[in-house]
């Protein structure tokens, strides 16, 4: 952050942008850590501890599951527990199978430890496997945003803010009628609203947002969002910093073209294309934004960054075991 400060006193051009993935792990553990989640992630630990620390348990395990692991390494330690927890739920019948066998019961003296006794307990708990289809419901779409920033398929740049503004309203349907009141929602929502705070929701990205067509010209609202248009003018004015004649050129001209859908921008083929998830909104800016070269300059170089530092972690991980 220091950096940050200095860097901008040279190259008032430039921006910052926490590292989303990073972020939202952040997210997801706070989220993690609510009473009503808390509890059933401690159990699902200390489950898969138990049965990883002796070599009976897990053979045993593995003969129930059909050779299926209940551990699976993730993006970061979160997205580790989740997808364990995902096992425990599709495998939940046979684990409970597993725990009424002749062959557990065998299993003297480690079953009557305090672990052993522990795990049982969870394992014929008739509400652990709701309480795990509760924390997947809940966690899962944050999940998905978390798989797409740190994957190497598309730049995120251009999806994270919107994703994250989806992914809220997909855990208030997640909680149904569990959440009657809205105590847990409301809840969630400040958490990720206290770790999205001058991280994920910089003019950068919602400059971002406001370019990608995906968002913008399905749901027009977004062109009149005082808070989006804030952060675009400010991008704008740091991406052609002091340069006033580029800046009156995007704001006061081809923003307009852009937003009333003028030119190029009007032609059903470009409509259609930006309706598919999948497709690369600073690639569509390359085929449709010709007449506005001004902010296609800015919105492609927006659109092709990545959002993420983890991928950068993972090289200086590897290049740390490099010796020469």
């Amino acid at each position: 952050m220091a950096t940050k400060s200095l860097l901008y006193v040279e190259r008032p051009n430039i921006f910052w942008s926490s590292c989303a993935t990073r972020t939202i792990n952040l997210m997801l553990e706070s989220i993690g850590k609510m009473k009503k989640f808390k509890s059933t992630i401690d159990q699902a630990k200390a489950l898969t501890i138990f049965i990883y620390a002796h070599h009976k348990t897990l053979s045993l395990m593995r003969k129930y599951t059909k050779k299926r692991d209940i551990i699976r390494p993730g993006v970061t330690r979160f997205a580790s527990n989740f997808l364990t927890l995902q096992i425990l739920y599709e495998k939940k019948d046979q684990l409970r199978i597993m725990s009424q066998s002749d062959e557990w019961e065998k299993l003297n003296p480690v079953k009557k430890t305090v672990k052993g006794v522990q795990a049982t307990a969870t394992l014929v708990k008739p509400n652990f496997s709701n309480d795990v289809a509760l924390c997947l419901r809940v966690f899962e779409p944050l999940v998905k945003v978390l798989r797409m920033v740190d994957g190497d398929i598309k730049p995120s740049m251009a999806f994270i803010y919107g994703e994250i503004k989806k992914a809220k309203k997909d855990t208030m349907v997640a909680l149904g009628n569990v959440d009657k009141s809205g105590t847990i929602y409301n809840s969630i929502i400040g958490l990720i609203d206290v770790k999205t705070k001058d991280r994920l929701d910089c003019p950068l990205h919602k400059a971002a947002y406001f370019l990608n067509p995906y968002y913008s010209y399905n749901d027009p609202s977004i062109f009149e969002s005082e808070e989006v248009m804030d952060g675009f003018i400010s991008a704008t004015e740091t991406f052609y910093h002091g340069d006033y004649d580029k800046q009156n050129q995007v704001l006061n001209n081809d923003v307009h073209k852009f937003k009333d859908q003028v030119g190029h921008f009007s032609k059903m083929v470009a409509l259609a294309g930006c309706k598919d998830f999948e497709f690369s909104p600073a690639k569509w800016w390359g085929n449709y934004g010709t007449q506005v070269p001004t902010l296609q300059k800015m919105a492609i170089r927006i659109l092709y960054l990545t959002s993420s530092a983890s991928g950068c972690e993972r090289n200086w991980s590897f290049f740390e075991g490099v010796t020469f």
